[in-house]
């Protein structure tokens, strides 16, 4: 489930202005993430300013959709190497375990 983070409103604890393509925003984030904040603004900035350059989109709008799908893409790609990373950690935790077991049963059996 998606979480909205960062917020147009004031009910966050403190008002950041960022810049994204000479546009200046104000907006809401939790103390403490305002770095956070400015290095996704930046992020988004660099990758709008990259899209344009291509000229493979016509209107901002174009630009601003391409640009939030490939951020998605992104998104999807990092979540999925994510989850098999984590199934090749537990996996290796599991093997680690049972080895260990096997390790410790002759001493567990001298000891009964």
């Amino acid at each position: 489930m998606y979480n909205n983070y960062w917020n147009f409103s004031h009910m966050a604890q403190r008002t950041v202005e960022i810049n994204i393509v000479d546009r200046k925003l104000k907006v809401a984030c939790p103390h403490g993430q305002e770095t956070a904040l400015l290095s996704a603004a930046h992020e988004l900035s660099e990758r709008l300013a990259k899209a344009k350059l291509g000229k493979t989109v016509s209107t901002p709008e174009q630009t601003l959709l391409m640009t939030a799908l490939n951020l998605a893409n992104d998104l999807l790609q990092t979540q999925q190497k994510l989850a098999a990373q984590e199934q090749e950690n537990k996996e290796k935790i599991a093997l680690l375990q049972s080895t260990i077991e096997q390790a410790l049963a002759p001493i567990n059996k001298k000891s009964a």
